[in-house]
């Protein structure tokens, strides 16, 4: 099933560019502030290479969403020509999206390999609760963690619950799964996230994770540190693939920065790259132009001075 990038699975509310965005240097975010601005600045200049193990429906936009951002994409569904790949790759990204037979043995192939090697990677578990296959390959990955988390908040609530992190804590959040739809707001998934952070930090070779929640508002936490960051185009639920993007590009982030710094950074790239998108665009067609656009001309700072919100 794909990945349809509706207002859940992709970034925030309707909204056009925002002066008030590039003039928000809160000294409380200077050094968060700074530590993104590096991180769009190092993909840019580095050009690291994040591949990826992702839908098929929305492969294409995946990958020129990466090339845009200023990295360099890898696409393939093969365990052994990805875990090979993975030895020159920054970071990796997987997407439960579109399940065939032989992912419920490669996925957790890939993953162990993963683990074993401390290599970083981006899990997007669409449509978690669906099905007995995709519930088995997400089982699977509690062994072997991902160093992010990235889904709707449907997504996050069930895949904490799959986990055991939910009930362990006393608190099981009700939600029932529909496709890549999320039926919860992003507020119901915070106590979810942060446990789901904790649990991958604590499995991390660094001791570092994060889980970013995609919804009106979006939300990104380390476990510890919980932060709202505005913005974003309802035009992003009209095209197949800006959640499967925001996966992916994360994961380039991912291969030059620390989980939280890259969550944050590739989260705030596609709120300000929408915006812009969305201002210039016609329709869905054209909106998915801009956006690549946007995201190719998007300065790191004005990706550093977008809208955060402590909670």
């Amino acid at each position: 099933m794909s990945d349809d990038s509706h207002p859940s699975c992709c970034t925030g509310a309707h909204g056009v560019v925002n002066d008030a965005h590039v003039h928000d240097h809160d000294d409380e975010f200077a050094s968060l502030r700074h530590d993104i601005a590096q991180a769009v600045r190092d993909v840019k200049a580095k050009t690291p290479l994040a591949q990826s193990f992702t839908n098929f429906v929305t492969i294409n936009l995946v990958a020129n969403a990466q090339l845009a951002a200023g990295g360099t994409a890898a696409m393939s569904f093969l365990p052994d020509d990805v875990i090979d790949t993975a030895s020159i790759s920054g970071a990796d990204y997987i997407n439960v999206g579109t399940l065939l037979p032989f992912y419920a043995d490669a996925l957790p192939q890939i993953a162990r390999a993963f683990h074993k090697s401390a290599h970083p990677w981006v899990l997007d578990p669409v449509a978690a609760g669906i099905g007995r296959t995709r519930t088995e390959i997400l089982r699977a990955f509690r062994a072997t963690p991902p160093t992010i988390v990235r889904g709707n908040a449907s997504e996050i609530i069930a895949l904490a619950d799959m986990w055991g992190l939910n009930q362990a804590n006393g608190n099981n959040p009700e939600t029932r799964p529909a496709g890549v739809e999320s039926v919860d707001e992003v507020d119901a998934a915070v106590e979810p996230a942060k446990r789901l952070a904790r649990f991958l930090a604590a499995s991390a070779p660094a001791g570092k994770a994060a889980v970013a929640v995609s919804g009106a508002v979006d939300l990104v936490t380390d476990g510890e540190h919980v932060y709202r960051l505005p913005g974003g185009s309802a035009l992003m639920s009209k095209i197949t693939g800006a959640g499967c993007s925001l996966g992916g590009v994360t994961a380039t982030y991912l291969a030059v920065a620390e989980p939280l710094t890259a969550a944050l950074a590739a989260t705030l790239l596609y709120n300000r790259a929408g915006e812009i998108a969305e201002a210039k665009a016609d329709g869905p067609g054209s909106f998915q132009v801009h956006l690549l656009d946007a995201l190719w001309n998007l300065t790191p700072e004005q990706v550093a001075a977008s809208a955060i919100v402590a909670q």
